[in-house]
């Protein structure tokens, strides 16, 4: 069992993403409090930390309200300590063309994905800078840099959060205070949120390839909260594709997702009429058998792996090779020349 780093919590804790991290910080030392509103999802990411040896608090709670937020943030303040680092991660989606989507749904995943890491975020700070220390980290997406068709909620979302950390990140270097503020942007990733997610999509939602097991996410989350200097973190080689194509040819990508990004979200199987979804209510209540874990609906596809990822872990390391490899040929070069 590893030697005990502190207290970690992680919003959106029950599935996917926040469900591997939460399993990644326990192996690494973390006791976790664990908050989501699932209660199936939350007691399945607790027995998962304590198999690891640490303890797990787990925490029914809907992050769009800051109260409930707050209360969470004192339960685990009360049941396991202070808190050294907090994830946010919680998030909804709506898979539908703009034309189609209810206003009341715009305003849920804002709630969320905007809003619920803007009371994580503060949470964490009132509990953060008394002590002058702490890690604050923002799970982003490649769509923080760039809108595609259907998930226009999500995209707008994402890029608030950026614009949100990017202003208390200066606000922070003000204080020259010790709390620092990172930021993990994924790739795809192969959750269950394709399979509780609203949509007005014929076919069944899917990630767009290519997919990354929710594993690769966790691994870059954990270093993140170990190396949190870092301004942010670009997960898997298709996220720096996409973040420096946007920057270098928006309008062709503009073109280029006309022609593929609908398609490219939807499996031929068609939604099922009776599909239920977790936009304002979660799925995985009720029992045991309510619980939808970690991975979605495409593990056969799904990479364990990002060589970028891995890179840009040892990004230190590579770089002094770089540089011990070009101090190598150029004395190799200077020796020739004297001969």
């Amino acid at each position: 069992m590893a030697h005990r780093r502190g207290v970690a919590v992680v919003t959106g804790a029950s599935a996917g993403v926040g469900r591997e991290t939460a399993r990644r910080l326990a192996d690494e030392g973390w006791d976790v409090g664990l908050i989501a509103r699932g209660d199936a999802g939350l007691d399945g990411a607790a027995h998962d930390v304590r198999a690891a040896g640490r303890s797990a608090l787990p925490v029914v709670a809907d992050t769009s309200r800051e109260k409930a937020v707050e209360r969470a943030a004192d339960r685990v303040t009360e049941e396991l300590g202070p808190i050294d680092v907090w994830v946010n991660n919680a998030m909804v989606t709506l898979l539908s063309p703009v034309v189609d989507a209810e206003a009341d749904e715009y305003r849920r995943v804002t709630e969320v994905c905007y809003l619920g890491y803007v009371h994580g975020t503060r949470a964490a700070l009132r509990r953060m800078r008394p002590r002058d220390r702490g890690v604050i980290v923002q799970v982003g997406s490649a769509l923080a840099f760039r809108g595609i068709p259907l998930q226009s909620a999500y995209c707008a979302a994402k890029h608030a959060v950026r614009g949100f950390t990017g202003a208390l990140r200066a606000e922070l270097a003000h204080e020259r205070s010790g709390v620092r503020v990172t930021e993990v942007h994924l790739p795809a990733v192969n959750t269950p949120q394709f399979g509780w997610m609203r949509t007005r999509t014929r076919g069944r939602p899917r990630p767009v390839a290519p997919v990354f097991d929710p594993a690769v996410a966790a691994r870059a989350i954990a270093h993140a909260v170990r190396h949190p200097r870092h301004r942010g973190y670009l997960v898997g080689a298709s996220t720096v594709g996409t973040v420096a194509a946007s920057r270098l040819a928006p309008h062709l990508v503009d073109l280029r997702l006309g022609r593929t990004g609908f398609a490219a979200q939807q499996r031929r199987t068609p939604v099922r009429p009776d599909r239920g979804d977790n936009l304002f209510s979660p799925l995985d209540t009720g029992g045991p058998e309510a619980d939808r874990g970690a991975r979605g609906p495409v593990d056969a596809e799904a990479r364990s792996r990002s060589l970028q990822a891995w890179a840009d872990r040892h990004r230190g390391a590579l770089a002094s090779a770089v540089l011990l490899g070009a101090a190598a040929t150029a004395a190799a070069v200077a020796v020739r020349r004297r001969l």
